[in-house]
């Protein structure tokens, strides 16, 4: 006998073990309100938006985030496609994609500002380094799901630059152009978060304008930002990328940061990130490896195990919530659920709260709320809801349904969500490593992740601590994201779309 094969588990079980861990972390989670009155302080935010202050907007600001998302993603996204060919054959590639993209843009902020200082250069790296392990991942999955009848087409002896640039390029062409698309949109969310951090985007000013309690000026340069978002499809085409790119070169700041970049790299890499107890000592001897042990255990226990415990507690959170939101929000944008009115009306919601950075979200939700986990929570399963609810909504409106198919409720529950279920837990568990990753970053605002402690690494001049702890939150948002492809292989819905520019096109509102 060949042992027995244990079960896989199905959608009702994942969603059980989901939600029953989703309400063990939500008991652990720290979830009070510390702010006074936190309505006072929201209606004073609404005023801002319902009356913002134009004038007070700083232009270079938006300039620098265009230009930096531009070069940033551009580099990104170049790089990317060159590491897609060899990626489906190469491990090493694999391993080092999965090292670049697991690691948070403000992570590489964080350490690349120690060799470039507060530049232009660390803003367009800190892009461009892990969205270019995202794009060879994504472009690598196109380019092997291509059809390959044109490859069969080829005279024999066609070599595989030709083969490739002949046969595979034109046929997913149109695929990668949609997909670097909205991987600019998500490189204009992430250069606003720089700001953050101190490099001269909108989000600098942003951080400014709320710690100054100037809602007038914080409400205008969201509304910009969200026209930036919305009118992308306009000003970023396929004519329009070498004059934005030109543009963007020019846009750059005039500060350099530092000019001793030879000297800082050389520093950084053979003295600040090797482990105090070893630099200059031989790792041949017995002694270097003890001290190299007692310098990291306490590190090991006192902060990557609470830190990567609170960081998967948030993340278990927000992902049954942005399930929750999802099913709740995705009725919105499908025809048959919303009317010709309404419609509209519940796209614009749902682009907005997608469009709106996590962690941008979680800062103006701690100045509401005072500093717990309640805010992170908020900001990620609002904006993963906005995405995943958009989606659902575009498959929801690509569903036929049969001609005495019930109506209202009953078609939601019986007919729709049901045959969207699938796809909602592809959605779920793609986003999971996602929200895993924006959890540790969510550190820097306060909440007890692993980010916490980076942060606090780093403003220590800690830096070898420092990169222990973000090589932990990598190494953690791999494991999330092999158990979560390996639960879409068991649930066979690994071949379902998880990219919104693989979702089915948009229909037009009825």
């Amino acid at each position: 006998m060949r042992g027995l094969a244990l079960p896989r588990p199905g959608y009702a079980a994942v969603s059980r073990w989901f939600l029953g861990l989703g309400l063990a972390a939500l008991l652990l989670a720290d979830l009070h309100v510390t702010s006074l009155d936190p309505y006072a302080d929201l209606m004073r935010l609404l005023g801002g938006l319902v009356r913002p202050d134009v004038l007070a907007v700083e232009g270079t600001s938006i300039l620098y985030t265009v230009a930096f998302a531009v070069l940033g993603v551009g580099l990104g996204a170049g790089a990317g496609f060159l590491l897609a060919i060899p990626f489906a054959r190469s491990r090493t590639v694999r391993i080092a994609c999965a090292f670049l993209r697991a690691v948070h843009e403000l992570f590489w902020a964080l350490l690349l500002m120690q060799v470039f200082g507060l530049s232009a250069t660390t803003g367009i790296l800190a892009i461009a380094l892990p969205y270019a392990g995202i794009c060879a991942k994504v472009y690598a999955e196109i380019i092997e799901e291509a059809d390959l009848a044109a490859l069969r087409a080829l005279p024999p002896g066609t070599g595989a630059v030709s083969a490739f640039a002949y046969a595979r390029l034109p046929e997913v062409a149109e695929a990668l152009r949609a997909y670097t698309l909205y991987r600019f949109e998500c490189g204009m969310r992430s250069t606003l978060v720089l700001g953050f951090i101190g490099l001269p985007t909108m989000g600098f000013y942003l951080e400014s304008a709320f710690r100054q309690g100037r809602y007038g000026e914080a409400g205008a340069l969201l509304l910009a930002f969200y026209a930036l978002i919305g009118t992308r499809r306009l000003w970023v085409r396929a004519r329009t990328l070498p004059l934005l790119a030109l543009g963007a070169v020019l846009a750059l700041p005039a500060t350099v940061g530092t000019t001793a970049i030879g000297a800082n790299l050389a520093r950084f890499l053979g003295h600040d990130i090797v482990p105090a107890p070893v630099r200059g000592a031989s790792l041949l001897v017995p002694e270097s490896w003890a001290a190299l042990w007692a310098w990291l255990r306490p590190i090991l226990w006192t902060q990557i195990l609470p830190g990567a415990a609170q960081t998967l507690v948030l993340a278990q959170v927000a992902l049954v919530a942005t399930a929750l939101g999802a099913l709740v929000l995705f009725p919105l944008t499908a025809r048959h659920f919303a009317g010709p009115l309404a419609r509209p009306f519940g796209r614009l919601l749902l682009v907005t709260l997608r469009s709106t950075p996590e962690y941008m979200l979680a800062y103006v939700a701690l100045q509401l709320l005072g500093p717990s986990m309640l805010p992170a929570i908020l900001a990620l399963s609002i904006h993963n809801a906005g995405i995943v609810g958009y989606l659902l909504g575009r498959h929801a409106d690509a569903l036929r349904y049969r001609p005495d198919a019930p109506r209202g409720l009953d078609l939601y529950a019986y007919e729709t969500v049901p045959r969207l279920y699938g796809q909602f837990l592809a959605y779920l568990l793609y986003r999971w490593e996602i929200i895993l990753r924006e959890s540790a970053i969510f550190g820097i605002l306060g909440v007890a992740t692993l980010g916490f402690y980076v942060d606090a690494a780093i403003a220590e001049l800690r830096l070898d601590v420092a990169a222990v702890l973000i090589l932990a939150t990598a190494l953690l948002a791999i494991a999330v994201d092999t158990l979560s492809r390996a639960l879409r292989r068991s649930l066979r819905i690994a071949d379902l779309p998880v990219r919104l520019s693989a979702a089915p096109p948009a229909t037009p509102a009825a």
